[in-house]
């Protein structure tokens, strides 16, 4: 009988696939397995549905339906932070089959395994299904978006992020720096960038749980609101607020920032929003916080972007896409510079801290681990899966420079063009 037409163990078409021996070793149901025995790190792939996943949604997105299900199973690695399996994985070199060694994978498999499976229930809804519910990046699609990720449980995050309840990149002073001196850090950063002293009132778009708006209250005395799409957020930030009795200087309020009627802020910060809005809307984004600012206010954009200002700014459909950030869009750094400044504002300095974000995914991973069995108990399983691919994928993403972090500076000239920055930059490091 022709070679071709003995149908191909699991084992034996991952060796087809796969342009170099694998590092991982993969065992399948079917008794079939490849790479080394001693591996560090094994990938069973336990059912059919597994193989259903993988082959109708190739990539990280069947791969992971997999994993969460339990479909398929990982040893060597703890589920809170697999980066050791991502790296592992990143350096696969896979080949593109020809028509026939397609055909033979085909058949092999059967007509079974090529009909997608049901995917998880933690995951979104597909880019199609979401535009039945509204335009993208419109206030109701946004507010849904926004929901899927961060109303997941404040208790889940607070294991997660620690005491400061930031999820945003940090900044790291030193080497040996932990994480709450990071974040505690990045906001000091940001006020002494913004240039904040008391008396002056600041308004901070996408805050979260607040750490912004209770860091320029309580050290630098500003009077400041900031803004969350996300319920749960708002709740605990402003019982935060009153805990520490900031009350007098500090408001979280639950609204879209387009909402916010007040106006002629000292400054404004957008820490990690910028992500979620649209590339499309950048200028009406920063037409709209260069409205809210007095002459001689700054504005410090603080977000996740791309290396390259080339790529299309959003890929539907993966991982990220459908369980992590939906209708999520980034674009470089340069991209964002220009919108800025075709709206009036004035770039007056720019850094990345790329390798910042990296250590911060790690630490949160440190974080999973460490409450492992609490946050299983607090959103099951799957979810706390999800979040250690998630914070492990990004933190391997920012150490290879597939994505960056920037903070971007910028003024709101007088109608003479006179800034009011010092002639040198004064907030040191």
């Amino acid at each position: 009988m022709d070679d071709d037409a003995q149908p191909l163990l699991l084992a034996d078409i991952f060796d087809v696939l796969l342009m170099e021996p694998s590092p991982v070793r993969f065992v399948a149901y079917d008794g079939s397995a490849t790479g080394p025995a001693n591996a560090e790190i094994t990938v069973s792939i336990n059912t059919p549905r597994a193989v259903a996943y993988m082959a109708t949604a190739p990539g990280s997105l069947g791969m992971a339906r997999a994993y969460i299900t339990g479909d398929a199973q990982i040893t060597g690695i703890h589920p809170g932070n697999p980066y050791p399996l991502l790296a592992a994985m990143d350096q696969l070199q896979w080949r593109r089959p020809d028509v026939r060694t397609a055909l033979r994978i085909a058949r092999s498999l059967g007509m079974k395994r090529l009909v997608p499976p049901p995917p998880p229930p933690q995951e979104a809804l597909p880019d199609w299904r979401r535009a039945l519910e509204g335009l993208r990046h419109s206030k109701h699609r946004d507010a849904e978006a926004i929901h899927h990720h961060y109303d997941v449980s404040n208790t889940f995050y607070e294991m997660l992020l620690g005491e400061s309840m930031t999820y945003t990149c940090a900044c790291y002073p030193h080497e040996n720096a932990t994480l709450e001196e990071a974040q505690d850090n990045k906001y000091d950063l940001v006020a002494r960038k913004l240039g904040l002293k008391p008396g002056m009132r600041l308004l901070d778009v996408g805050c979260g749980w607040g750490g912004m708006v209770r860091h320029a209250a309580k050290h630098y005395g500003v009077q400041v609101l900031g803004v969350t799409l996300s319920a749960e957020q708002a709740e605990w930030a402003q019982q935060e607020i009153k805990r520490q009795g900031l009350e007098d200087l500090a408001e979280v309020r639950f609204s879209d920032y387009r909402d916010v009627i007040e106006g002629d802020f000292d400054a404004i910060s957008s820490i990690g929003l910028t992500e979620h809005i649209g590339v499309g809307n950048y200028p009406a984004y920063f037409d709209f916080l260069g409205s809210k600012l007095r002459p001689g206010g700054r504005l410090l954009n603080h977000s996740i972007t791309r290396p390259d200002n080339i790529h299309v700014p959003r890929v539907r459909g993966g991982f990220i896409d459908r369980y992590i950030f939906p209708d999520g869009e980034l674009t470089g750094a340069g991209g964002l510079i220009v919108a800025l400044q075709n709206s009036g504002l004035e770039m007056r300095h720019e850094e990345s801290l790329r390798e910042h974000y990296a250590r911060t995914c790690a630490a949160w991973c440190e974080n999973l681990v460490a409450n492992w069995d609490a946050a299983v108990a607090e959103v099951g399983e799957a979810t706390a899966k999800i979040w250690g691919l998630y914070l492990a994928g990004s933190s391997l993403g920012f150490d290879k420079r597939q994505i960056e972090l920037h903070q971007v500076l910028a003024v709101k000239p007088d109608e003479r063009g006179r800034s009011t920055m010092p002639l040198r930059p004064d907030w040191g490091v």
